[in-house]
């Protein structure tokens, strides 16, 4: 199998509605929407689980970036259109 550069990413992968995606937690498994997970705001925003506490997501905006740190989350998925 031959690859392709990452510029064939799909462009939208993150221009859709985050809360109605489905999370799987690193920590303890449980599968959920984004909805459900428990919000912290202070120097970034935090989101853990509503199960078992462990971190999803950070997300931080400095300086003109946004840095997405998702290493709590197995799996991320949403429902195509149509």
């Amino acid at each position: 199998m031959t690859h392709i550069d990452g510029n064939a990413a799909p462009h939208d992968l993150f221009a859709r509605d985050l809360t109605m995606a489905i999370a799987t937690c690193a920590g303890c498994g449980a599968t959920g929407p984004v909805a459900t997970v428990m919000i912290y705001e202070g120097m970034g925003t935090v989101l853990r689980c509503p199960s078992c506490d462990s971190v999803l997501m950070r997300v931080v905006v400095a300086r003109g970036e946004t840095c997405l740190d998702m290493r709590g989350v197995t799996a991320l998925r949403w429902r195509n259109a149509g």
